[in-house]
């Protein structure tokens, strides 16, 4: 989708923000196929809304491995994902920005394993995100010695529509390239804010 920001699915009506009602804070995740921007994206919103946001775990863990991550590597960084996550919450501003998601270890346990262990399974849907951003692959892809699959960038993108559907999740694609990625993003992350005004 290279025209910019499409709905992906009807933004849902509830939200399982945090905090009280009366001054909730949101998650958000930025998600998609490798050499989408995440990490950048992130940043950017987080300097934006003036918030912090939470780094991808894997990236550095996986640049301590001597050899291929094992499934027990998997939960690993399941587990380090979700502290990290857990002592970056209260420094939140309103919205907090999650480089990826524990999903993310599903899909890389499947692809390469075949399988998700329970432990992972049994967790994930204790983790609700209020929305997703899942960013397009209509960016060049860019060589990185952490990145595997060049030419499966389709697969891995109908990989995360499946899903993130099949946890009926709030999220909308985010395509563009340069600042209409940023506006497209921040457009998204508006009109998810203002329906609770």
């Amino acid at each position: 989708m290279r025209s910019g920001m499409s709905s992906a699915t009807t933004p849902l009506p509830m939200t399982k923000g945090l905090m009280s009602t009366n001054n909730p804070l949101y998650k958000i995740a930025i998600v998609g196929p490798e050499s989408t921007g995440k990490s950048t994206m992130s940043k950017y919103l987080a300097d934006y809304y003036h918030t912090i946001w939470v780094p991808e775990y894997a990236r550095e863990y996986c640049e301590r491995l001597t050899a291929d991550p094992t499934i027990e590597d998997e939960v690993n960084m399941f587990y380090g994902q979700l502290k990290l996550e857990e002592e970056l919450l209260p420094q939140a501003n309103k919205i907090l920005i999650c480089d990826t998601t524990f999903i993310t270890v599903k899909i890389w346990s499947d692809q390469l394993f075949g399988y998700t262990p329970d432990e992972v399974l049994q967790k994930l849907p204790d983790h609700f995100y209020d929305l997703y951003l899942l960013l397009d692959i209509d960016m060049p892809w860019e060589h990185d010695p952490l990145r595997n699959f060049p030419d499966m960038r389709e697969h891995f993108m109908e990989v995360w529509h499946t899903e993130l559907k099949a946890i009926n999740a709030n999220y909308v694609v985010i395509s563009g390239l340069n600042q209409q990625r940023y506006d497209c993003a921040v457009a998204a992350i508006d009109s998810f804010l203002n329906s609770f005004q």
